[in-house]
């Protein structure tokens, strides 16, 4: 295979680092997508968007050096191209989970199965003929504010569109992949297909003793390394050196959980006549522990006091998903609700990653979660979706 050629041509820093950010975290949910429901169709676009990332890689390194004369200037870039190369790492170990599918990995389906009942999670859908989806845009629908799932992807016959945004108008045939909270599967699949959404009740052999200890141990890491890039993110945009420390604290529990992992994988392997079943849930293991390892990398450039170029926070901003940080306020309607009552992610199409309360941290809170007057919500989603949470998080005005 002969290396790969690449072409400079002038292009905006900024505008390269945003489409990093966005294209290496729709790597990461094509590539889980890929592992949970076995398909190589999507698995092989997540190949094609690692060559598009290494293109990007090029092109920003290269712009940078050609940008700067002084030593100030050349300073002023480096945490730009820390952060680049983090997202270039990212996006190698999401190319890493998709390598499982491709190369017929070992997943036990418990894995996979626990992967798709995720509080957050991805669905595919196919858009029916009677489907009120089917010809209109998804600026005019908003299905983020309609059942908090986001089209992260859509396949239009033999080509995808990725990151697909309100301009964009949906056909009939059109297989949408959507992430979101779990509540919002039912609504969006019927919205799609016309039909009402049934999960498949699917049966398997437990072939390992103790998965279930190992499964528990792979959802925690996907999640965790998931919310690792997300506060990471969050920790640069807002300069932020709490919400560092803090994905330099998951970044050690990962590597915990993976010694963990892999001691587990030893053992069980006395107990198997192939250990190649083993091999999958090691990889696995392995990609997502690199994305904490570069979400870290990310926000060490607040907690080694790297300048911080304007250019990171404006790429940031300028995401297709935006990052916010919302304090409630004492008066707030949401006050002494649990999130499961709000249905937050449904109604704003924003998911809450962390809450900051007091001197500690509450990580992916769950439904039974109660919300507390000066709770800081760290939240990812639509740029939509942001203003309904404002309101909601400010106190009541009266009519």
């Amino acid at each position: 295979m002969f290396p790969k050629e690449f072409r400079y041509s002038p292009k905006n820093i900024k505008d390269l680092l945003t489409e990093m950010k966005d294209t290496s975290e729709l790597m990461v949910d094509l590539a889980y997508t890929a592992m949970i429901y076995d398909d190589e169709d999507i698995a092989q676009e997540v190949l094609n968007l690692e060559d598009k990332m290494d293109t990007l890689d090029y092109h920003i390194k290269m712009t940078a050096m050609l940008s700067t004369r002084r030593v100030d200037e050349a300073e002023g870039l480096l945490g730009v191209l820390q952060v680049a190369a983090c997202s270039e790492n990212i996006a190698n170990a999401a190319g890493d989970i998709a390598k499982i599918v491709l190369m017929n990995m070992g997943i036990p389906m418990e894995l996979k199965v626990a992967l798709r009942e995720a509080e957050e999670t991805v669905v595919r859908a196919t858009i029916a003929e009677e489907s009120v989806m089917a010809g209109r845009t998804l600026g005019d629908l908003e299905l983020d504010l309609e059942t908090g799932m986001w089209v992260i992807a859509i396949r239009r016959n033999e080509d995808w569109i990725y990151d697909p945004d309100k301009e964009t108008r949906l056909r009939q045939g059109d297989v949408l992949i959507a992430r979101g909270h779990d509540e919002g599967v039912p609504l969006f699949f019927e919205m799609a297909t016309t039909r009402k959404f049934i999960p498949k009740e699917i049966e398997h052999d437990k072939i390992l003793k103790d998965l279930e200890h190992a499964v528990d141990i792979i959802v925690d890491m996907k999640n965790m390394s998931e919310l690792s890039v997300g506060l990471a993110y969050s920790a640069i945009l807002f300069d932020n050196e709490d919400i560092a420390y803090e994905v330099s604290a998951l970044e050690s529990e990962m590597d915990s959980m993976k010694y963990e992992l892999q001691h587990w994988v030893l053992e069980t392997a006395k107990h198997v006549e192939d250990v190649n079943i083993l091999r999958g849930i090691l990889h696995l293991a392995s990609a997502s522990e690199a994305i904490s390892d570069a979400a870290y990398e990310i926000a060490d450039t607040v907690l080694r006091d790297i300048e911080l170029h304007p250019i990171i926070t404006l790429a940031v901003r300028n995401s297709e998903e935006v990052i916010t940080r919302l304090q409630v306020e004492k008066c707030s309607p949401i006050v002494g609700k649990t999130f499961y009552e709000l249905k937050l992610e449904t109604e704003t199409g924003l998911h809450v990653m962390a809450i900051k309360r007091d001197d500690r941290w509450v990580y992916a809170p769950k439904g039974n979660t109660v919300i507390q007057a000066g709770d800081m919500l760290i939240a990812r989603g639509s740029r939509i979706g942001e203003g309904a949470l404002i309101e909601m998080c400010e106190c009541k005005l009266d009519q």
